[in-house]
């Protein structure tokens, strides 16, 4: 792993910035108050091999202004709108400065992670209605869905604008929950850190705790032993095709087949009630920790690899089935020129044709193959995630039966700040640790889910409505892991 941390000036950022998009990929962009300034650091990668740039910008805290990347990169403008939010730092250039996480009933000078800022403020007496586009013209009218949806999906809010059934545009709403894990992450032990990062997103409790685990390690220069990884790789993979198989289930449940749903929801729950036996939580929380981890349960060859044929079956069942065929063939097409742009990742980036997966560009353990597929539409979700299923079963299967497990070396970073790049079953998390006297003094959280959100609505164009739990399905983004 190749690491560099440059600091510069503002009036550089442009200029350095731009030449490392040309061949590296924005993860996240991090501000942190260190009093009298605040130091903002923007975090790119690239690989293989895993090249990690951090270019790091410090403003006066009393007026902080930088200049704005969104005209180079759509993340990059999403990244500078929460930071505004939480820092009050103004991204000088910004198209769109608009909030995007900030509370609506807050005081506009409210930031909550600027060092003395209340935990609570008073809230004002009402808030501002939500800017909305409205699309106008002859035959247009919308549908407003959500918050509150059935079952127990958290809030968010989807509006579309529809003539007939085709929609010609939709918006979401997020930000419903204001949990301020990143506060609350302040001044934490180690084991506090990863008891918070556990709960990030509750299905991608081992994504978010090898993610800030790595992170913490870097800081510390703290070395986990061949036993601990080989329980972080299994956790990590069991966590992947638990969810693909759930995810295959549900997509093919919203043609109308339930009994592939049914089916998948067994195979599901045989890998949960096994990653009970693993860990001692469903969740599989609790054993990935900084220097250490270890299972409570070997590793079951002949589970995975009848998990494999069941998971054939299912598919097959599915995929022979004309209606079903029908329905996820063509359905919320998400090309590969929109993934690049939006800065999509994980299955849906690959299902675009995106060559992009984090167990390649920054592995953490060797062998893994890149898949793609090229549709870019619900079919080609629903295809990789069963192929990267297929290989996460080969995968523990072979650990099962003894196949040595990578043991990478951390090397310390500089200044008690460490990174964790990891890549789930949504997609890539990343975590950024900066240490002080022991304890946390900041934790910058970036799940998948923040960058895909806005790539479900471009893939929702031209789609008919009654597609939409469909395609939202074949997303499958976290509320959660993005209402931070």
């Amino acid at each position: 792993m190749r690491r560099r941390v440059a600091e510069i000036g503002a009036s550089e950022l442009v200029a350095q910035a731009g030449a490392l998009l040309a061949t590296h990929r924005l993860a996240t962009i991090v501000a942190h108050d260190e009093g009298d300034r605040l130091r903002v650091a923007y975090v790119f990668l690239a690989g293989p091999p895993d090249d990690r740039v951090e270019l790091h910008v410090l403003l006066d805290a009393r007026r902080p202004v930088v200049p704005s990347l969104a005209a180079l990169s759509f993340p990059a403008g999403r990244f500078e709108r929460a930071m505004r939010d939480g820092f009050g730092i103004e991204p000088e250039g910004h198209p769109a400065p608009r909030p995007l996480a900030h509370h609506g009933h807050w005081p506009a000078d409210y930031h909550p992670l600027r060092r003395g800022a209340p935990a609570r403020p008073e809230l004002a007496d009402d808030a501002a209605a939500y800017p909305f586009t409205p699309v106008e013209g002859a035959g247009v009218y919308e549908i407003p869905v959500g918050p509150v949806h059935a079952g127990l999906i958290e809030p968010g809010h989807f509006r579309f604008s529809v003539v007939g059934e085709t929609i010609l545009k939709m918006t979401p709403r997020l930000w419903f929950v204001q949990r301020g894990l990143e506060r609350l992450g302040e001044g934490c032990t180690s084991e506090g850190l990863l008891a918070l990062a556990e709960r990030v997103s509750g299905d991608s409790a081992v994504t978010h705790a090898l993610a800030a685990t790595l992170a913490l390690e870097e800081a510390t220069g703290q070395q986990a032993g061949p036993d601990a990884w080989r329980a972080r790789h299994a956790l990590l993979e069991l966590e992947r095709v638990t969810r693909h198989i759930l995810d295959i289930g549900a997509i093919v449940g919203d043609t109308g087949m339930s009994v592939v749903q049914a089916r998948a929801l067994v195979l599901g729950e045989r890998l949960v009630r096994h990653g009970a036996q693993l860990t001692g939580h469903r969740l599989l929380r609790g054993v990935i920790r900084p220097g250490g981890g270890l299972l409570r349960a070997p590793l079951e060859a002949t589970l995975y690899r009848e998990v494999a044929e069941r998971l054939d079956e299912l598919v097959g069942l599915a995929t022979r089935n004309t209606i079903v065929a029908d329905r996820l063939a063509g359905t919320a097409i998400l090309g590969a020129d929109d993934a690049r742009r939006l800065g999509v990742v994980g299955p849906v980036a690959r299902a675009s044709g995106l060559a992009d997966d984090a167990r390649v560009s920054q592995p953490l353990v060797g062998g893994t193959v890149l898949r793609t597929q090229d549709a870019g539409d619900v079919r080609a979700r629903l295809d990789q995630r069963v192929v990267e299923a297929h290989d996460s079963l080969a995968r523990l299967a072979r650990w099962a039966e003894g196949e040595d497990v990578a043991s990478p070396e951390v090397a310390p970073a500089a200044g008690g700040a460490g990174l964790g790049v990891v890549e789930g079953w949504r997609g890539v998390a990343v975590h950024r640790v900066r240490l002080d006297a022991g304890r946390v003094a900041r934790w910058s959280v970036t799940d998948p889910s923040f960058l895909n959100w806005p790539a479900l609505a471009v893939a929702l164009r031209h789609t008919i409505v009654p597609d939409f739990p469909l395609a939202n399905k074949s997303f499958n983004l976290s509320y959660a892991g993005n209402d931070l």
